[in-house]
């Protein structure tokens, strides 16, 4: 357990930050999972699985979960092995 501050402001601040990096960790572990069934060469629906690490790696940058250089280099890591 954490201690709460005092000031009623400072106390949601906390209460938010809390909410806000468990949805993070969520939405960062299902970017993974993604990105690993893309890179999987055993997969038989491949181009589809990299569409949708695309999509979800373009999703993350414009909900402020990752950063755009990020982005940038996973997908380009991504379309290299699709090659």
């Amino acid at each position: 357990m954490f201690i709460l501050p005092n000031i009623k402001s400072a106390k949601k601040r906390v209460l938010i930050a809390e909410k806000k990096s468990i949805r993070n960790k969520i939405y960062i572990s299902s970017l993974k999972t993604a990105i690993k069934k893309a890179m999987d060469e055993n997969n038989s629906n491949r181009n589809e699985s990299i569409n949708i690490a695309l999509r979800l790696l373009d999703k993350s940058v414009s909900k402020g979960i990752l950063h755009k250089n990020t982005a940038a280099r996973k997908k380009s890591v991504l379309i290299a092995a699709s090659k």
